[in-house]
Formats: C-alpha cells, sequence, structure tokens
C-alpha cells in the first residue's frame, strides 16, 4: 500500500494527508487537497535523486500559494474570454477572475478543495470530487476522478476521468511546474532544453486570449522543433513573447511525444505524451512564491508543459471542442515520461 502522512491543517479546520507511491527508481507524493502533485523524485546520470516539480511543505502552503504548483486544474483549465459562452441553447455565465476573463473556473478552483481518497496502492492513487450544477458557473452535476499513476519504465501517468448528467465543459489539465535539476537549482530552469514537433501555435492578445490564428512557428522563437535552451529565446523582442513577458502559449499537439525537456547537467530527460490536441508552454513568468526548504520561486523557476484543449477554444468551433455530452464519458490521459 502506499505510505500515508498527516499533510497539515488547513484553515477550515480539514487535514490534509499526503500520499507516496513509488515504482522501480521514481517516488511521487500527492496530496488529497486539491488532487495535487506534491513532489517527484527522480535520478540523475549518477544515481543520485532530487525532486523535480516545485511546491510547498504542508497543505498551508497550498492553500496560501497563487502559483498553481502540482495543480489539479478544472472544469476548465486556461482561460474563458468575456467568463461567459453559449453552450447549445443556454448562455453559461463564470466569474471574470483576470481582466474581465475567466482563468482556470476561478476563483472557486479546484485545487483549493479537499478531494476524496477513492484507492490507493503501491503504485497508484485515485481521488475523486462531486462538482454540483453551477459550480464555477458550470451546467450539470459532475463526478470526477484524477488518477497518479507510476510505471516501470520511469512514467508518470496522470489520468482524468469524469461524466456529468448535463452537457459541460470538461477540459482538466495538471499546472506542475517542472525543474529537472531540482526543484532548489532555480537558476537552472531556463538553461534546460526544450523540443516540441509543433509546426503552429496560437498567438494572444494582451489578456492571453488567442486570437484565432494558428501561426506558423517557423522563422520565429515559438520554434523548438530542435531542442534549444529555455531562455535562448525567452527575451527577443517578438510580440507574442513581449506581451506576455515570456512564454505563455499553447502548442498544436499532431504527435506524441508532443514535448521533451532535458536537463544536461543532471542528464534527466522527461518526455510529455497526451491525447490533448494542445498544450501549454510556460516559462514561470510571474512565479513568485516560497516553496519547499524555503526555496524561494521567482521568476523563471520552473517549467509548466500543461496539455490541454485549446485556450478559449469553446468560442472557436473550429477548434477541437472541451464540450462533453450529458451522460457520455470523459477520459484524458497524459504521460510524463523520464530518463537519466
Amino acid at each position: 500500500m502506499s505510505v500515508r502522512k498527516n499533510f497539515g491543517i488547513l484553515p477550515s479546520g480539514e487535514q490534509a494527508t499526503l500520499y507516496t507511491i513509488s515504482c522501480g527508481e521514481i517516488t511521487a507524493q500527492v496530496t488529497d487537497y486539491g488532487a495535487t502533485l506534491v513532489s517527484l523524485l527522480v535520478p540523475d546520470k549518477e544515481g543520485s535523486l532530487a525532486d523535480v516539480v516545485l511546491g510547498y511543505d504542508d497543505c498551508t502552503g497550498y492553500a496560501a500559494g497563487e502559483g498553481c504548483l502540482g495543480a489539479t486544474v478544472g472544469r476548465n483549465a486556461n482561460r474563458i474570454a468575456g467568463a461567459t459562452f453559449p453552450l447549445g441553447k443556454k448562455v453559461v455565465h463564470l466569474t471574470p477572475n483576470e481582466n474581465g476573463n475567466n482563468l482556470h473556473s476561478g476563483p472557486d478552483m479546484y485545487f483549493k478543495r479537499m478531494w476524496t481518497l477513492v484507492s490507493a496502492s503501491d503504485t497508484a492513487v485515485t481521488f475523486s470530487l462531486h462538482s454540483p450544477h453551477g459550480d464555477q458557473g458550470f451546467p450539470g452535476n459532475a463526478d470526477i476522478r484524477v488518477t497518479y499513476r507510476l510505471d516501470a519504465a520511469g512514467g508518470v501517468h496522470i489520468v482524468y476521468d469524469g461524466v456529468c448528467d448535463q452537457d459541460t465543459v470538461f477540459n482538466l489539465t495538471n499546472h506542475s511546474y517542472f525543474n529537472l535539476r531540482g526543484q532548489a537549482h532555480t537558476e537552472a530552469a531556463m538553461e534546460q532544453l526544450l523540443s516540441m514537433p509543433a509546426r503552429f501555435f496560437n498567438p494572444d492578445d494582451a489578456y492571453a486570449i488567442p486570437t484565432g490564428e494558428k501561426r506558423s512557428v517557423e522563422g520565429t522563437p515559438m520554434d523548438f522543433r530542435s531542442p534549444k535552451p529555455i531562455g535562448q529565446d525567452l527575451h527577443a523582442d517578438y510580440e507574442p513573447l513581449n506581451l506576455q513577458g515570456g512564454y505563455d502559449h499553447n502548442f498544436e499537439v499532431f504527435c506524441n511525444p508532443c514535448a521533451q525537456l532535458t536537463d544536461p547537467v543532471s542528464g534527466r530527460s522527461m518526455a510529455v505524451y497526451t491525447d490533448c490536441p494542445g498544450i501549454q508552454f510556460y516559462s514561470g513568468n510571474f512565479l513568485n512564491e516560497t516553496g519547499k526548504g524555503g526555496v524561494h520561486y521567482g521568476k523563471n523557476s520552473g517549467v509548466a508543459l500543461e496539455t490541454q484543449f485549446y485556450p478559449d477554444a469553446i468560442h472557436h468551433p473550429d477548434w477541437p471542442q472541451p464540450v462533453t455530452k450529458a451522460g457520455e464519458k470523459y477520459h484524458s490521459e497524459t504521460v510524463y515520461r523520464f530518463h537519466w
């Protein structure tokens, strides 16, 4: 069975639990507060372990933190323009929580709630959440499960399942920030090599809402078809980067792995596999958190690779749609596979 321990007391008085699972040489810790990935121990080329995800020491850090570290995000990850959208014959109204738009289905985010443990084994943990009709503004009573599972080939599987009694939006993701040198080596994150086969990305407006354009990466700082250090073009004079203060953009997914991150110093690499149509690459442009062991996570201290439907897809009918029909099953899986 997984190892369980107290992860602290929340401001609500609820007690959070930390679950430890292992397989092969990888160990992960997850908590029922937010169905959150807390730590991920991965060996380097010498066999030394390091925690490669940013996080906090206990549940109070996650309750107070604003960086979405390790978070399960839903019902809809990323942004919806105007915090409203048509769904069938209805108009759905969410809460505007960022520049008149809705971000991560806030302000009552899934990652700020206690989830229920469904099952726990040596290598996997499953949490569930009931999201009632009108929760966050979305229609329908939704039941959601998130499973973290490790495999013997260095894979960290994150599996999402959901069902709702009305047509609704399902677009869940994990918002972990990775630093393959180890979470304490904040200076190293932008030195790591990223490759993505994506041919297109979505430019955003000044409020990080996609303009509707699918733009070729050819000849731009957004071209990661060959591996390059993240920091190489981070400060290039290019409007999409200038508007967001760095990388914070959706890239198409047309093959797997859809991204690979490599730290040449430690020898660790991570390949991303998904059944989602998009991946949000975020270079931590606004990180400002105090994390594990008192480490300060400042700007560009970690890299998020969030698999998803395109941001604001609900307003672009020609893009893959995040709508699940009443009674139908939503299922999505992303795998972060490590090598060293």
